[in-house]
């Protein structure tokens, strides 16, 4: 602590850019770590040719053993559910004050290597997303930043990742405020810069500054725009496939109890749709440079399916078996006790689908540019998966130094974005969150639901009174209390009804009554309940369609625990509204 002592000493605005750029490095540190990690692991197993192992064999054995590997770690050391990256950073804000367990800061990194440097084809970018989230989460919160600065630097630290990874810092801001923060100001801007130039520095020293999927393209001519609108729409409705079948699948092997016969399922499928379809293997970065080289992606010597590569219309339908099992392959590392994210393979996917649609163009008789269609196709499907436009319009830009293709990269992904939105409201990320009700959104008033914890506004300062009590008790218990509801319950604590005191004021005053009159006989049964956990935008219908002004509050066993008053409810929700307003 004595090093943190000498940060309270200057304002929180002031450590919140300080502590934006150490997270910066950090989260830099940590993407080349990853990067390097897979790397190596790779080179070691298959000589670094991730796309193209030397024997069939491997495509079946490998990956399998590389999420044997991560499922071990993540049982027995780090005994938590690490998965689904990007999902879990957005639980963190909504649900846990943006707080984030310190092995997060470590233990995506390990199992992630394992499972992709073994052939896993899922990508490195999510857990590199959750490590830099949990950097920014654990040092905020052992800095004593408030929730909103610690919401910010979790921010910074994802926004980082994703800078240094990719070495994209407009990118990683523009991640962060299109998927991950609900309210960024433009004060909250700063830090995030901060942090994505501080962090792509550090990428570009120890990997150099050349574009991740540098490549000389194609002038934009006019008269490919309505393939370019083409290709969008088709991003727009593949992306459908993606979204819901991976989701579909996921839940479908959930039902396997055990981790061990999952791993085994899951293991002997991929490893089989690997050794069929090479450029599954790994995240398939080697195939994409391949396609923006303008280069045929190598398969002859290494899949029984190769002679389907002597046809015209052979090669695209190879790649579209490649597309179409992308998902899956990806599906079953996660689901097999794998640790990866779809951010990878929503790229593979995408660059995959613009080739296949502009060969599949070029063989009925149009002149387009294949691997302009590869670069563009990239930004179309991230957009509709992620529905993200503007981070996926300047990340492929950013990454591949495509800004000449600035104008079909826009038209694609906002065609691509507008088809998926016909259909589908929430992008891979938020879908699950969002049908439990816990998702944020740029509505601050449907954010502040969200962030408002039901059980935190309980209170039980309402005496409670037996069903079949006489009167007499009634008259003591309000003697010693200034409440205006009593609460009935029977012998085992389960709520029954209530005593609203006004409505019964007329009977405490008859001395006669106070043994003939029962608190079963003035009792009311309340207009609704409210259930112990309930999310927040329930509990308000509840009160606007009820009218009422407390409701009782109980668990799944109808024991009583409380009311929650509409006061209380709109001083939180007020409280809760100027939080997440105020401008640093």
């Amino acid at each position: 602590m004595r090093l943190i002592n000498p940060l309270y000493r200057i304002s929180e605005h002031s450590r919140l850019l300080l502590l934006s750029f150490i997270i910066g490095v950090l989260s830099g540190c940590a993407a080349v770590v990853l990067d390097g990690a897979i790397e190596q692991i790779s080179h070691f197993l298959i000589g670094g040719r991730t796309g193209v192992p030397g024997e069939g064999w491997r495509f079946l054995v490998l990956p399998g053993v590389g999420m044997l590997i991560s499922l071990l770690l993540v049982r027995y050391v780090v005994r938590d559910n690490i998965g689904h990256g990007v999902t879990k950073v957005l639980l963190a804000v909504s649900r846990n004050e943006s707080k984030i367990r310190p092995h997060n800061m470590w233990s995506s990194v390990v199992t992630s290597s394992f499972t992709i440097g073994f052939g896993g084809s899922v990508g490195a970018e999510a857990p590199i997303v959750y490590t830099g989230a949990a950097i920014g989460s654990n040092i905020g919160r052992v800095c004593g930043l408030s929730y909103r600065n610690i919401t910010i630097l979790l921010g910074c630290g994802a926004a980082g990742a994703i800078a240094g990874i990719f070495k994209a810092p407009l990118a990683g801001v523009l991640f962060t405020m299109e998927i991950l923060l609900f309210n960024v100001s433009m004060n909250s801007m700063l830090p995030l810069l901060i942090s994505t130039i501080s962090a792509t520095m550090v990428s570009c020293i120890f990997r150099g500054a050349t574009p991740v999927f540098a490549c000389t393209l194609t002038p934009f001519a006019l008269d490919n725009v309505p393939f370019y609108i083409v290709l969008g729409i088709a991003a727009g409705l593949f992306s459908l496939y993606f979204t819901n079948g991976t989701l579909w699948l996921e839940d479908k092997l959930a039902h396997i109890r055990s981790p061990y016969l999952r791993w085994l399922l899951c293991a002997s499928v991929l490893g089989l749709l690997i050794f069929l379809f090479p450029p599954l293997y790994g995240q398939g970065y080697d195939s994409l440079n391949a396609l923006l080289a303008g280069r045929e992606i190598a398969v002859e010597s290494s899949s029984v399916l190769s002679f389907m590569m002597r046809s015209a219309w052979g090669v695209p339908l190879f790649f579209l078996l490649v597309l179409f099992f992308k998902i899956i392959t990806m599906t079953l590392t996660n689901s097999g006790g794998g640790v990866g994210g779809t951010f990878g393979p929503t790229l593979f996917a995408g660059a995959i689908l613009g080739f296949v649609v502009s060969r599949c163009m070029n063989l009925l008789g149009a002149d387009v540019p294949e691997q302009n269609f590869v670069l563009v196709g990239m930004a179309a499907l991230m957009a509709a998966v992620m529905q993200s436009p503007m981070t996926a319009i300047f990340l492929i830009a950013e990454i591949s130094g495509g800004y000449g293709l600035l104008i079909p990269l826009i038209l694609c992904a906002t065609v691509s974005f507008g088809t998926v939105r016909i259909f589908e409201r929430y992008s891979i990320y938020t879908k699950r969150i969002a049908q439990s009700g816990d998702l944020l959104t740029h509505d601050n008033d449907q954010a502040v639901l969200t962030l408002l914890n039901t059980n935190s506004l309980i209170r039980d300062k309402y005496p409670k009174v037996q069903i079949d009590a006489p009167l007499r008790d009634i008259v003591g218990v309000v003697s010693q209390s200034d409440a205006a509801v009593l609460a009935v319950i029977d012998s085992q604590g389960r709520f029954q009804g209530m005593v609203d005191l006004a409505a019964a004021r007329k009977y405490l005053f008859d001395t006669e009554l106070y043994d003939k009159l029962h608190v079963y006989n003035l009792m009311e049964t309340p207009p609704e309940y409210i259930y112990y956990g309930e999310k927040m935008d329930s509990v308000m219908k509840k009160f606007d369609r009820t009218g009422a002004w407390r409701l009782p509050v109980i668990d799944e066993n109808r024991r009583y625990l409380g009311f929650i008053s509409k006061s209380r409810l709109l001083t939180a929700y007020r409280a809760e509204l100027k939080e997440i307003s105020m401008q640093d």
